[in-house]
């Protein structure tokens, strides 16, 4: 028992040190920048400290911690930690407040990324511009790589975050967004919708729940690591989900304006599936402007914030213009 004891704390403390080396993130706030090169020498600095979590991993099979680093760590815009950590600085926090959080939430999104790819699922071969998961390691390993991302997700908040009541209360806003009311309800919706014929309030619900739902929890955890009131939290949540509306409204018209390779993965496979998106419901140029009154909604949501927050305005821009 003495010996077990021992060694549970050696792993902790093990642990502690991978997150402090993660949460060394300088962000950049450069004005002569723009968004798109903020998130980019945002994605580097971030994808080097993400290396880390999974680096303490003796005790874990090697095909399962090869799989869950294949994906996780293949690239990405990495929107959602930045969110988590913009949103806690925000709010008088630091880099180091949102570190357990901004990894969690990525993990999160991994672990979608790799389930979506599935066969049973979304059924992609190519994922930023690489083999799937399953496609590289086969469909058993790859579920289980994407269960354990998210599990993982709530360790580290669990783990790293020093006030277990904040703990307990932002282990249950990503359970919210992550759970059945929100990306993996999100997810069934999609599944079960599709061949049903196109419609707009069908594709806002699952937007709504498979996209928006994380990116409103990313937010939300970022003013809840930094110890803001509700009223803030909440501000920050609907900033988000606006954002994520906007975000995932475009990514419908990419799949059908698009390239393969501009997109790192096959496109017009949701036409082809009989799925529910904006540009099939209610047309290309409809959607364009359904996208710009999300992105909209999203800045006047940060009405109470000042000039700290322009690159997070600036975001909503960015994510209705992008190529890919």
């Amino acid at each position: 028992m003495i010996s077990c004891a021992i060694g549970c704390v050696v792993a902790r403390q093990s642990a502690l040190t991978v997150m402090d080396r993660f949460a060394k993130v300088s962000t950049y706030y450069v004005n002569d920048c723009t968004v798109e090169d903020v998130l980019k020498r945002w994605a580097v600095q971030f994808d080097g400290r993400f290396a880390a979590v999974f680096e303490d991993a003796a005790d874990v099979p090697a095909a399962l911690v090869e799989a869950m680093r294949y994906t996780a760590l293949a690239g990405g815009k990495r929107l959602r930690p930045y969110l988590v950590t913009r949103c806690c600085v925000l709010c008088g926090g630091s880099d180091e407040d949102a570190a357990p959080a901004a990894a969690a939430v990525e993990c999160v999104h991994t672990f979608s990324l790799v389930h979506d790819d599935l066969p049973a699922m979304d059924d992609d071969d190519f994922r930023r511009g690489l083999p799937a998961a399953h496609k590289q390691f086969g469909e058993a390993t790859a579920i289980l790589a994407g269960d354990a991302l998210l599990t993982l997700a709530f360790e580290l908040i669990a783990e790293h975050t020093p006030d277990p009541a904040r703990s307990a209360v932002m282990v249950l806003e990503l359970a919210r967004g992550t759970g059945w009311r929100g990306m993996i309800g999100g997810q069934a919706v999609d599944i079960l919708g599709e061949g049903q014929g196109p419609s707009r309030e069908t594709a806002h619900s699952i937007h709504d729940r498979k996209t928006a739902a994380l990116f409103e929890t990313s937010c939300k955890l970022g003013g809840l690591a930094a110890g803001a009131g509700q009223s803030v939290v909440e501000t920050l949540g609907r900033y988000g989900r606006r954002l994520g509306h906007a975000f995932q409204i475009a990514d419908d018209l990419l799949d059908v304006t698009a390239t393969a390779e501009q997109m790192g993965k096959r496109v017009g496979k949701d036409s082809g599936a009989g799925k529910h998106t904006y540009p099939a419901a209610v047309g290309i140029d409809a959607s364009r402007k359904a996208a710009q009154e999300s992105a909209d909604a999203a800045v006047a949501s940060l009405a109470d914030f000042g000039p700290e927050a322009d690159d997070l305005r600036a975001l909503a821009g960015f994510v209705i213009q992008r190529q890919h």
